[in-house]
Parts: C-alpha cells; sequence; structure tokens
C-alpha cells in the first residue's frame, strides 16, 4: 500500500519525474490536439463550402501554398516548371 493518502498533493516526484508537470504537459497536449482536430473539421467545412460554391478545391490548395512561400521561391518554381513544360513540348 502507498505511503500516501489516495488524493495526495499531485507534486510529489514519482521515480524521479515529477508527477504533476507530466500530467500538466499531457493535458496540454491533449488539448491541443483536440483543437487541432476541431480546427481541422472547420477547415474541411469551408473547402466544402468552396467546392458547392464553383471553386477547384485542388487550385484553391495550391494558392494556398504558394502564399505560404516566398515570392522569389515562387518564381523560381515557376520558372522551373515552364522550363520543364517546353522541354517536355508542353
Amino acid at each position: 500500500m502507498s505511503e500516501f493518502p489516495k488524493d495526495h498533493n499531485e507534486t510529489a516526484d514519482v521515480g524521479g519525474i515529477a508527477a504533476d508537470r507530466l500530467r500538466s504537459i499531457i493535458e496540454r497536449v491533449e488539448r491541443l490536439e483536440e483543437e487541432r482536430k476541431a480546427l481541422s473539421g472547420d477547415i474541411k467545412d469551408i473547402f466544402t463550402e468552396a467546392k458547392s460554391a464553383g471553386f477547384d478545391v485542388k487550385v484553391i490548395r495550391q494558392i494556398i501554398r504558394l502564399r505560404k512561400q516566398e515570392p522569389v521561391e515562387v518564381e523560381e518554381q515557376e520558372t522551373l516548371l515552364d522550363v520543364y513544360r517546353r522541354a517536355l513540348g508542353m
């Protein structure tokens, strides 16, 4: 039987591990995972809305990806894409 009562303060070290700190970290990660799941659902709903409004979701995703990049990177990629297309006769 444990030497501490069942409702013992959570700050005790167990095997050299601060139990309250570990619990706090795990609970924070769990909360963030729940938020991420909710946000993913919201994003999915927005893409569904865009599709029902007649927008091409694949193109929207490409534009979002491009907006995250630096303009110089986008220009380099577009230049390479053009070169590759011409090399393939497209």
